[in-house]
């Protein structure tokens, strides 16, 4: 599975641990990369699971989006369209899913998992059901074995997948979420208010370490 070290994927590595033969994390030069990596680093070593790391840096090189352009560019307010367009990170998912399709297939496995939610459908094109179903088709299409994208938390909000994790009893505090990428969450991006939501929604005491 796709493990980015985020609440979502990280909920996900717990729910299915049983199914995952190994997660893979991918480097694309992020803001916030190094940070979720830590996590998705803690996360696999806690369950026992191979975590593969792949460097996708020519993402930072050559496309355009602010979520690779410093904590600076990064906008405040609300996890809305037009709040958060600028960190689009175009085909990314797509981009991702076809390295982890490739791997699947050299070690002979027929899934990939990937943890997008319905939070993300209005902003982000390639985390849509739509896309989701295009990119699986494509895939086993491409691929000897017919492998195929297990999206199970496509149609839950961001909300349902806490509730999910609180079940589990997944500490989020070991997550990382925040787009500006520094130490501690800025507490005032749309991915920082979108993870508060959540976790009060959930009724799970949110011990996350905010500047303000």
């Amino acid at each position: 599975m796709v493990l980015s070290g985020g609440m979502d994927s990280v909920t996900m590595l717990y729910e299915y641990a049983s199914e995952i033969e190994f997660a893979v994390n991918f480097s694309y030069g992020s803001n916030h990369n190094e940070r979720e990596l830590e996590c998705a680093r803690y996360h696999c070593r806690r369950l026992g699971i191979e975590l593969v790391e792949i460097d996708l840096s020519f993402i930072a090189r050559y496309f355009h989006s602010s979520l690779l352009e410093g904590a600076d560019a990064i906008p405040e307010g609300d996890y809305d369209f037009d709040n958060m367009k600028s960190t689009v990170v175009p085909f990314r998912n797509g981009i991702m899913l076809a390295a982890a399709a490739g791997l699947a297939e050299s070690h002979g496995l027929e899934t990939v998992m990937i943890a997008n939610h319905a939070g993300d459908h209005a902003l982000y094109p390639d985390c849509r059901k739509s896309f989701i179903d295009a990119m699986s088709e494509a895939i086993a299409q491409g691929t000897y074995e017919g492998i195929r994208v297990k999206a199970p938390y496509t149609l839950l909000s961001k909300s349902d997948i806490a509730l999910r994790g609180k079940t589990l009893g997944i500490d989020y505090s070991t997550t990382y979420s925040c787009y500006r990428g520094q130490e501690k969450h800025c507490g005032r991006c749309g991915t920082c208010r979108e993870r508060r939501q959540a976790l009060a929604d959930a009724g799970i005491v949110d011990t996350t370490e905010y500047e303000d």
